[in-house]
């Protein structure tokens, strides 16, 4: 395709060699540094070769430099540098190479000539047909599953709470049984709405996963499977298989999807293939397959498990109630816990209140534990995990133990046997006690209604359940990330998620509307302010700073860098320092050498600049804040750069601060190196929207010109290296 000599040529035009003509996306996880960082290392590294090359970027704040048909049709190959699914429709009959984004910072020289070899991407194709092994990358197993852990989270959110609200405003206890809202009543209207969310929650999880396996055409086979599994109606059970048919039906029909898409079919069927035949064959064939294959034997297994537990009435009361609190917590809805259930529910009529302690107990242990894990360890947590934390403690004071379900979908190895555990000594503990429940529900609502009896005994049985759920979460949880944080992983998550760093929420009106400090210095100093204003390349601007007899400086009237200051002749007219960013970096917070010597360390002397500007009003809970981002994976960016963020109300409006350090600090960088430039990012919870991510991205973009990075590394002083910074924005 191209000629050893002179500029790559292609078949464009007329008999005319025209240059190469290559388009790249570029998407991280968090859609933050990462992915401007991609861009910029393929665009220059393009543009080294003689290269035309187009880069879209899909961050958080959406996709920038959109690439549109005339982009593609033109186009001589793509690469898609990404940790998270790309739409690969637009790019048919292109030669498509799949990286992850790591690969695009690293080795970009490498991709360019990787991609003229890439195989050519078909209406039928996938993702993971075209990916070049990188050993950075997440799973696609991973990936997929947490692709539907993030769209089933507002789902478990707004029909649990609605639930919970509804129970509480419109609910009461009845002498049949159960909590009951009155039929023609507003809030049964508000529980019916409830119920529809929880109802779409597993045939979402199974949709999502099922897409990000086997794009569009696995949408349908998924969703349909994932209701299938959720209604026991359909293979004669009493309870579905909950939240785990639906993981397993999701990779069945992500799987499945693929499998048909290397079906050889005649040319005139492959138009419809993506939008009639694979779902139609793949939604038929796995609904059938789990109603004929799967379906049965669920339901013999728990038939039996219910027969099991009714021989266990009159064995010892510690017993049965952990084996039934195992039960309950297992599967939060599902028909392990539906079982357990069942059996408690139907001993009430027959005067046996004790069995239904027992689950009524272990019941809110699971959502309350997993919300509780969230607040005493956040940094284990990303933003969204903590914001369903706090839904779950709400959802599980009503006994809805789903919502504990986003957690253990995602820490599936860490959240289930510590759901487990404290299930199991809730039940023990009420089953001990002699704690009775009248009615066919859980949690601590129940008690409020007057529903259970020995209610002292109840609320110690659920709270010593939620503590050991909770801390055994959090060890487990803990020793997980730091194994994870021992490998040499890329930048990626958990969440995300679906799970992200700042949420999908806009900028708050006026966020970015901080006045700048306005400060004078005297003239020795102001000529630092000029630096940067010539071409980013030139020796000349990279030498500022550290020429005694620069010719700038000399200009302006004021002595070199390299020499000692002389006083001026007349007196200096005070001037107003350049504004970095808005504003939000300013003398105050840069600093030329780190005294710390290591991240930790590093970023609670970076908090504490951040404090000297009077706008951080907790620098512990900054730091930990800060320190809960990097273990969700580094901020080193590579290039020497580290750029740790956090958004928290511990500070009242944005600040940003710039430090050096001489020796570097091992900041678990892309590329290997410590970092010596770290820039440090706060932003309020309220502005944390749109702005946080135009300062990583204005800073991401501009740190990857070589020139600029030297300037900032030559600057002198604090205001010289806001002479450098100003040519930020």
């Amino acid at each position: 395709m191209t000629s050893t000599a002179g500029p790559p040529l292609t078949g464009h035009g007329d008999g005319e060699p025209q240059r190469l003509r290559l388009l790249a996306v570029t998407a991280c996880p968090t859609g933050i540094a990462h992915t401007y960082m991609a861009a910029e290392k393929l665009a220059q590294a393009a543009e080294s070769r003689g290269i035309d090359m187009k880069v879209e970027t899909q961050g958080s704040i959406g996709a920038e430099n959109i690439l549109d048909d005339n982009d593609v049709s033109t186009a001589d190959g793509v690469i898609i540098a990404a940790d998270k699914d790309v739409d690969l429709s637009r790019f048919v009959g292109k030669r498509v190479l799949m990286v992850g984004v790591a690969e695009g910072i690293r080795h970009p020289e490498r991709l360019i000539e990787q991609v003229r070899s890439a195989p050519v991407h078909t209406a039928g194709g996938t993702a993971s047909a075209t990916t070049a092994p990188t050993g950075r990358e997440r799973s696609v197993a991973y990936k997929a599953l947490m692709n539907g852990v993030s769209y089933m989270i507002p789902f478990v959110v707004v029909g649990g709470l609605l639930i919970a609200i509804s129970l509480s405003l419109g609910g009461h206890p009845d002498p049949s049984g159960g909590l009951v809202i009155p039929k023609d009543s507003f809030w049964m209207d508000v529980n019916n709405i409830g119920v529809i969310g929880f109802t779409l929650m597993v045939p979402i999880l199974s949709g999502y996963i099922a897409y990000a396996i086997g794009d569009r055409p696995a949408l349908v086979p998924g969703m349909i499977g994932g209701w299938i599994a959720n209604t026991g109606s359909l293979y004669d059970s009493k309870a579905g298989a909950g939240f785990i048919g639906a993981i397993v039906t999701g990779f069945l029909a992500g799987y499945l999807v693929l499998w048909i898409k290397k079906v050889r079919v005649p040319k005139f069927v492959q138009p419809i293939m993506p939008i009639i035949v694979i779902p139609i064959v793949a939604t038929t064939a796995l609904g059938l397959f789990f109603i004929y294959v799967i379906g049965k034997p669920i339901s013999w297994v728990f038939e039996h498990l219910t027969s099991w537990l009714g021989g266990m009435t009159g064995t010892s009361a510690i017993l049965l109630g952990t084996i039934l609190g195992l039960m309950i917590a297992f599967d939060m809805g599902g028909p392990v816990n539906k079982t357990a259930f069942l059996f408690g529910a139907g001993l009430i009529a027959t005067g046996n209140q004790a069995v239904m302690g027992m689950c009524a107990a272990a019941i809110p242990v699971m959502p309350l534990g997993q919300g509780l894990a969230t607040l005493i360890r956040q940094r284990l947590y990303t933003e969204q995990e903590r914001e369903t934390g706090l839904a779950s403690l709400f959802m599980g004071c009503f006994g809805i133990s789903e919502g504990a379900i986003p957690f253990a979908a995602a820490r599936p190895a860490q959240v289930i046997p510590a759901n487990m555990l404290g299930g199991a000594v809730a039940g023990a503990v009420a089953g001990l006690a002699g704690v009775k429940d009248a009615v066919p529900h859980g949690g601590p609502i129940v008690a409020v209604l007057g529903a259970v009896s020995g209610v002292p005994m109840f609320f110690v049985a659920v709270a010593i359940g939620t503590a050991v759920t909770a801390v055994t979460t959090v060890a487990l949880v803990d020793v997980s990330e730091r194994k994870r944080r021992g490998e040499p992983a890329g930048h990626g998550v958990t969440v995300e998620p679906g799970l992200a760093l700042v949420g999908a929420g806009v900028g708050t009106p006026g966020a970015g509307a901080v006045v700048a400090e306005q400060r004078t210095v005297r003239g020795e100093t102001v000529a630092a302010s000029v630096v940067g204003s010539g071409g980013s390349s030139s020796p000349a601007a990279r030498a500022v700073g550290a020429s005694a007899g620069a010719d700038s400086a000399a200009a302006e009237g004021t002595p070199g860098f390299g020499s000692p200051a002389e006083e001026p002749t007349t007196s200096p007219t005070p001037e107003v320092l350049p504004e970095v960013l808005s504003g939000y970096l300013t003398e105050q917070t840069v600093k030329v050498r780190l005294d710390a010597g290591d991240k930790d360390a590093v970023i609670r002397e970076m908090a504490g600049l951040l404090a000297r500007t009077g706008k951080v009003v907790d620098v512990e809970e900054l730091v930990a804040t800060a320190l809960r981002r990097e273990a969700q994976g580094t901020t080193g960016l590579g290039d020497e750069i580290a750029i740790p963020h956090a958004k928290t109300d511990a500070v009242s409006a944005p600040v940003v601060g710039f430090a050096r350090s001489a020796e570097g600090v091992e900041w678990g960088s892309l590329d290997g190196t410590k970092a010596r430039l770290v820039f440090m990012i706060a932003v309020p919870e309220a502005a944390a929207g749109d702005e946080h991510l135009r300062i990583l991205a204005l800073l991401s973009r501009k740190l990857m010109d070589v020139g600029f990075r030297e300037r900032l590394s030559a600057a002198r002083d604090e205001s010289a290296v806001l002479g450098v910074l100003s040519e930020v924005g």
